[in-house]
C-alpha cells in the first residue's frame, strides 16, 4: 500500500498536471500538521497560481462538474502542502477527506463532487489512496470558494 514518490509524479505527469506552489494558510495556523505517524492537511481551497477558482454555489454559479473539479484542484494543493512539508517518500496512504462545500437549497449532488477528490487520490495514489469520507454543506466559505478539503495520511519514518 505504500506509496513511491516516483510513481505519484509519474501520475500527475499522466493527467497533465504539476504540482503547483502550495497556497499560503488564510489565517493564524499551520497548513499541515504531523503527530506521530499522522498527517493532517489542513483545509485546501481551488486556488490556482495565487488565482481563486471556482467561487459560487454549486447548483447556482457552478454546476456539478465545476465542484468537480474543484475537488480536484483541491486534493492537488494537499499534494503541494505535503511535497513542501515532508516530500512523498513517506506518505504511506490517504485514511479520510472531509469535503466541505456550498451549494443551492435544492442541488443534491456532493458525492459527485466529492468524487473528484477521491478519483484524484486513487489515481495518483493507487491502493494507497483508498480512504473513508464525510461531506458537509455549509453556509459559506471564505472567498466564497464553493468547496474546501481536509486530509488526514499515515505517513512512515
Amino acid at each position: 500500500m505504500k506509496t513511491n514518490a516516483s510513481t505519484i509524479l509519474e501520475a500527475l505527469n499522466s493527467m497533465n498536471l504539476n504540482i503547483p506552489k502550495p497556497p499560503m494558510p488564510g489565517g493564524n495556523y499551520s497548513a499541515t500538521n504531523l503527530m506521530g505517524n499522522r498527517l493532517t492537511v489542513s483545509i485546501q481551497f481551488p486556488i490556482y497560481k495565487d488565482q481563486f477558482r471556482f467561487q459560487g454555489k454549486l447548483g447556482e454559479e457552478l454546476t456539478t462538474d465545476d465542484g468537480y473539479l474543484a475537488a480536484q484542484l483541491c486534493s492537488l494543493n494537499v499534494l503541494a502542502q505535503i511535497q513542501k512539508e515532508m516530500g512523498f517518500q513517506r506518505l504511506f496512504s490517504l485514511n479520510h477527506l472531509h469535503l466541505y462545500y456550498r451549494s443551492s437549497e435544492k442541488w443534491d449532488e456532493a458525492p459527485k463532487v466529492a468524487d473528484g477528490a477521491s478519483d484524484f487520490f486513487n489515481q495518483v495514489l493507487g491502493s494507497a489512496g483508498k480512504h473513508s469520507r464525510s461531506l458537509t454543506g455549509v453556509a459559506a466559505l471564505p472567498r466564497k470558494f464553493s468547496t474546501g478539503l481536509v486530509t488526514d495520511f499515515t505517513v512512515h519514518f
